[in-house]
C-alpha cells in the first residue's frame, strides 16, 4: 500500500478533499489506483491507496515531455 498524508491545516476547502475521497471510494476502475481507507491522525488525513511502482503521476509529468497526442493516449489508457 501507499500512504498519502494531507495536512488539513493547509487546506482552505476541506470539503473538496472529502468529496474526492467519496468519489474514489465509490468508483473502482482497473486503470485507476484503488482507494483502500483513510484515517485522521492529528491534523493530517492519511489516505491509504494501492501501491503503484514508479511514483506519483505528478513526478512523471515533470520529468517526461510528451506531445499532446501522446498525453491523450496515456490519459485514455
Amino acid at each position: 500500500v501507499a500512504v498519502k498524508q494531507v495536512s488539513l491545516g493547509k487546506q482552505p476547502q476541506k470539503e473538496l478533499i472529502v468529496n474526492e475521497l467519496l468519489v474514489v471510494r465509490d468508483n473502482k476502475h482497473p486503470n485507476i489506483v484503488n482507494y483502500l481507507d483513510s484515517y485522521l491522525v492529528g491534523d493530517k488525513l492519511w489516505i491509504i491507496m494501492e501501491y503503484m511502482d514508479g511514483g506519483p503521476l505528478s513526478s512523471v509529468i515533470k520529468e517526461v515531455h510528451m506531445a499532446e497526442g501522446e498525453m491523450a493516449a496515456v490519459c485514455q489508457e
